[in-house]
This record gives structure tokens, C-alpha cells and sequence, in this order.
């Protein structure tokens, strides 16, 4: 196309290329975290465990069946974890039928409702039987109730929800010394003595005495103080 220029020309410029855009940056999509909460209903399939608790005899003659149930939130993420969602109690023992249905009940609708319940062990451990506790393996037990409190436990710290309790490995080695050496100052007495002592398989556990830390019966007088042979804790510090 042509332009005729009438009048006289007395400067020029240069038109420039106008600068292309930068392109957008790409934003990969992310997906919305799912966190626990009463309304989340409940998957066709769940992850479940079940821990077997005998108490003695004259506490129950049968042996009762927790069974957790756990859903997995965030299935392929990097944000995916396990929570407890249900609880059942199961045994042959009717006698606390009632109480042990509304407790089930009410610990799945604190999973239910997410956030922090790891203050369940500490609640239902805090539960003693009128009637006085009982010993379960080297252990004294407040109430059935408190050691159902030990199995959630357990369970919270299978899938990553609570810390593992108990001594450190220095604590540990320190304590499996003491049993050694236990054992060979019994072992070297019964030698002196000329006879065959009993319940040799764990010496330490011999005039041993309640922890009030761990309440294991575990508390012997090693080095002038009262050592807990389970949980390490002394008098000493």
C-alpha cells in the first residue's frame, strides 16, 4: 500500500517490536487434603486389628476380642495416614454386656470426630475398679477398662499416632546389665548354697516390688537404690 507524503519530513522513528508475553506458569493441581471428621462416611472396606486381652480368672473366665478398625485418608498422597474409625469388644462373657457396648460405642464416635484422641488412654486408665485391681503378667491392672486404655495404645502407636513409651536404648542396655548381673549373683549363690534354686529363668523379679511409674512389679535394690527393672525409673534420679 502506498502513502503519498505531502508535507515535508523532519524526523523519524523506528517502530520496535512489541516484547511477547511470558508465558503463565503451570500450577500443578492439588488435591484437597481429607481429614477426619464426623461426616466423612464410612468406605466399604476397612483396615482391621484385633487384640486378644485375658485377664485372670477370678476377674473374667473369658477372654475378650478388641477388634480397631482403620480407614486410610488420602489413599496415594503424600498426606495419606491411617486413623482409628471403629472399635468392637467381643466375649463370652455376658456379664459386662451393657457397659462394654456403650463404650465401644462412644470411642467410635470420638474417632469419628477427629482432631487429637489420643487423650483416651489416659482417660480410661484412669478408671479403677471399686473392687481392686489385678496383676496380668508381672503388671498391676486398676480395671479391665484401664487395660483396654493399654491396647488403644498400642494400637496408636502401631500406625504412627503416638510415640513408642519406655526406657531409651542407653536406659535399655543399662537395664539388661543389671539383669545379667542379677543372675550371676544368684546363680553364684545357689552354686554356694549346693542347691538348685527356683524361678531362676528372672532372678531380678524376686522381692521385687510395685513401680509406681509403669506399675510393674519390678523395683529391686540395686547399688544402694530403687531401680524399676521395666521403666528404668529411680529414687536415685
Amino acid at each position: 500500500m502506498t502513502t503519498k507524503i505531502s508535507s515535508k519530513i523532519v524526523g523519524y522513528d523506528i517502530k520496535k517490536k512489541e516484547p511477547e508475553a511470558a508465558p503463565a506458569e503451570v500450577v500443578a493441581p492439588t488435591a484437597d487434603v481429607i481429614r477426619m471428621h464426623e461426616a466423612l462416611e464410612r468406605p466399604e472396606r476397612l483396615i482391621g486389628s484385633t487384640y486378644k486381652l485375658k485377664t485372670p480368672e477370678h476377674v473374667s473366665l473369658h477372654a475378650m476380642y478388641i477388634t480397631i478398625n482403620d480407614i486410610v485418608l488420602n489413599e496415594g498422597t503424600e498426606h495419606e495416614h491411617r486413623r482409628p474409625f471403629e472399635v468392637f469388644i467381643n466375649s463370652k462373657n455376658l456379664e459386662h454386656y451393657q457397659w462394654i457396648v456403650a463404650l465401644t460405642l462412644i470411642m467410635s464416635a470420638v474417632f469419628r470426630k477427629g482432631g487429637d484422641i489420643t487423650f483416651l488412654v489416659n482417660e480410661l486408665r484412669s478408671v479403677f475398679d471399686p473392687r481392686g485391681g489385678y496383676w496380668n503378667k508381672g503388671k498391676y491392672v486398676p480395671s479391665i477398662i484401664a487395660e483396654i486404655g493399654d491396647i488403644i495404645e498400642r494400637h496408636l502407636v502401631s500406625i504412627g499416632m503416638l510415640a513408642p513409651s519406655g526406657p531409651d536404648a542407653a536406659t535399655k542396655q543399662m537395664l539388661a546389665d543389671k539383669k545379667a548381673e542379677i543372675a550371676r549373683e544368684f546363680k553364684a549363690a545357689d552354686v554356694v548354697a549346693g542347691t538348685v534354686a527356683e524361678a531362676a529363668e528372672e532372678p531380678w523379679m524376686i522381692g521385687a516390688t510395685l513401680c509406681p511409674k509403669c506399675s510393674h512389679k519390678a523395683v529391686v535394690l540395686r547399688d544402694g537404690c530403687q531401680t524399676c527393672m521395666n521403666c528404668g525409673d529411680s529414687k536415685c534420679g
